[in-house]
């Protein structure tokens, strides 16, 4: 009786180390996260309000990019970065 219960366990026990190691197998070469897409929300770092990655205003400033909800909330950033 014992037997047939230690043998149900490793095969078990098989068979979750195999569909890991499947999954593992099919993920490879995928990349770990998704390009953003242009309806991704978001925040506008002077007003705080949320806005479609598509349709944002963007500025490039020391090498990295924001998001503004408008033109003036940029300039409001520019002008608090300098001052």
């Amino acid at each position: 009786m014992y037997r047939i219960i230690i043998i149900l366990a490793l095969l078990g026990l098989l068979y979750f180390l195999i569909r890991r190691a499947i999954r593992g197998f099919n993920s490879q070469g995928k990349p770990d996260r998704l390009p953003p897409s242009k309806d991704q929300m978001v925040q506008d770092p002077v007003c705080l309000v949320f806005v479609p990655r598509g349709v944002a205003v963007t500025e490039d400033i020391g090498g990295q990019t924001y998001y503004f909800c408008s033109q003036s909330c940029a300039h409001k950033f520019q002008e608090k970065l300098a001052g």
